[in-house]
């Protein structure tokens, strides 16, 4: 599997609690926190759902 590099880029404040969580079981929660994961399907799902806070990056 290939990994990914996920930094978050925007607050989430005034977000829906969906997208907190989602953000949170991703492994981020500050701005400018990055971490690297394998891409799987529900990795992409979860990146998918917080897209706008989130950028991405193909290791």
């Amino acid at each position: 599997m290939a990994k990914v590099t996920i930094t978050q880029v925007k607050s989430i404040i005034d977000k829906p609690q969906s997208q907190k969580r989602t953000i949170q079981a991703l492994g981020l929660g500050k701005i400018s926190k990055s971490v690297s994961v394998e891409y799987t399907p529900q990795i992409a799902g979860m990146i998918k759902k917080v897209q706008h806070l989130v950028e991405v990056k193909e290791q």
